[in-house]
């Protein structure tokens, strides 16, 4: 038995209860986790591209996004990759063993400003994550936006997050008037060589840029979110630039050591001078305008 008291303290981890873990791929699982408090829960107000201190006790933390949205998160889902001592720790875990966290924190997505917009989701490998959340409100919320245009990309069939999800959407997205188009990059994948049999219209082999050239992106009254490796960013900034995008329409997310989450430890400082950003806390996410003035942003 958990005793569970709420702390007032932006500092002060709150225990979770795995309920359900998900494989992914061979490094990456899906952990659904559940406050063991239900005012934990009802103090737990969170936008999609905030994040969460997930930590192991006796080990550390590690900052995650969470990768689903709900008005009550009595259960978040949060899809991590196995790549260090932390995570190592987590992926060891299993169902019915605690995980501490604390948040959420940053700087979400703006959803209500971009109500009553298009919007156009850009996602490369593990940030399709952090942009489920996004593309989770925007279905519960439908009404309130124009039309949803999703771009993922991709290495392999097997190396797709989320894949019955994203499979689904692919097959059925027109009913929720959404167009989700996918890129791979494995020329020797099968199974991605017969989804494009499928719907060859709304698949590519190659990176996910190429998608720009299967359907017609207008910037009108319309958000670009991006979310992806560092290196894909400077590509399709660059074909939304082409496309007379501007800079304050183009939101992105940004990866640095966030470990206080609070711009206390000064791990995720960018820029220099009067335009320094703490990613944890005015971030981690940006417009392009913010990385256009803030040197080593992107």
């Amino acid at each position: 038995m958990v005793r569970v008291e709420v702390i007032d303290n932006v500092l002060a981890p709150s225990p979770s209860r795995i309920i359900k873990i998900e494989k992914m791929t061979e490094i990456e699982r899906l952990f659904h986790v559940k406050f063991l408090s239900r005012d934990l829960v009802e103090r737990f107000v969170y936008r999609p591209g905030q994040f969460v201190e997930v930590g192991v006790t006796g080990v550390g933390e590690a900052p995650i996004s969470i990768c689903s949205w709900r008005e009550e998160p009595e259960i978040l889902e949060l899809c991590i990759r196995r790549v260090g001592r932390v995570t190592n720790a987590i992926h060891r875990l299993k169902e019915g063993d605690l995980l501490w966290i604390r948040g959420p924190y940053g700087n979400g997505f703006p959803m209500e400003e971009m109500e009553g917009s298009n919007l156009l989701l850009i996602a490369g490998g593990l940030g399709v994550a952090p942009l489920r959340a996004v593309l989770q409100y925007a279905l519960k919320n439908r009404e309130r936006y124009g039309e949803i245009t999703v771009f993922y990309g991709f290495k392999s069939y097997e190396l797709m997050l989320f894949r019955e999800e994203f499979l689904y959407l692919f097959r059925e997205g027109d009913e929720q008037k959404l167009r989700l188009y996918l890129s791979y990059e494995d020329q020797n994948d099968e199974k991605c060589k017969r989804l494009a049999e499928e719907r060859g219209e709304r698949i590519v082999q190659g990176v996910v840029t190429k998608l720009f050239e299967k359907t017609e992106i207008s910037p009108e009254n319309t958000y670009a979110i991006i979310c992806g490796p560092p290196i894909m960013y400077k590509f399709v900034v660059k074909e939304l630039i082409k496309r007379n995008f501007k800079p304050w329409q183009i939101y992105l997310t940004l990866e640095r050591r966030m470990r206080c989450g609070i711009g206390k430890c000064g791990h995720c400082i960018v820029g220099e001078g009067n335009s320094i950003k703490y990613v944890c806390k005015d971030g981690p996410v940006f417009t392009y305008w913010d990385a256009l003035n803030t040197k080593g942003m992107i």
